[in-house]
């Protein structure tokens, strides 16, 4: 028999990029911005799609490397504010192992500094992690924020290619 574990876990992730607030939207609202940070790397992507709006889904399947565990990434947007706040839904499975739920709210606030404007990101994950997919639950916890991290990280890298 199957022992069925969640591990529930909240965190809070914040960067401050420089660049305005419109420049961060776009790289959510627009899939081909999106495709240079979100992802890739490693992972080979299989399929993509994302219509941003209420109610539109964002899916994203890929895995690592030609012969890894298959990863699928399935969102729904939920609410939408131009310019200011964007929060989704979305499960992840690895291989057909669900293997997590989450309620995801990106906050979006201008920030005026010496050097022009800037942008300060607040990105709230509240989450449950499923039986050991990922791993044992506060390790699946904890790799999930150390990856959405990395994104974030990618994020402000594409925004400021080039400046």
């Amino acid at each position: 028999m199957t022992q069925h574990t969640q591990t529930h876990a909240t965190f809070v992730l914040e960067r401050r990029y420089p660049v305005p607030v419109d420049r961060v939207w776009a790289a959510f609202a627009d899939p081909e911005i999106k495709r240079t940070w979100f992802g890739g790397g490693e992972f080979v992507d299989v399929s993509r799609s994302d219509d941003f709006r209420v109610g539109g889904t964002w899916t994203d399947d890929g895995r690592p490397g030609e012969d890894g565990p298959m990863s699928r990434f399935r969102a729904t947007y939920t609410d939408i504010v131009e310019n200011a706040r964007i929060v989704y839904s979305y499960d992840m499975w690895l291989d057909d192992a669900h293997a997590s739920t989450s309620l995801s709210t990106v906050a979006l606030e201008a920030v005026d500094t010496a050097e022009g404007p800037a942008t300060r990101l607040t990105y709230t994950e509240q989450g449950v992690h499923l039986d050991g997919v990922h791993g044992p639950g506060p390790e699946a916890a904890a790799g999930r924020e150390e990856g959405t991290a990395g994104l974030l990280d990618a994020l402000g890298a594409t925004l400021t290619a080039g400046r």
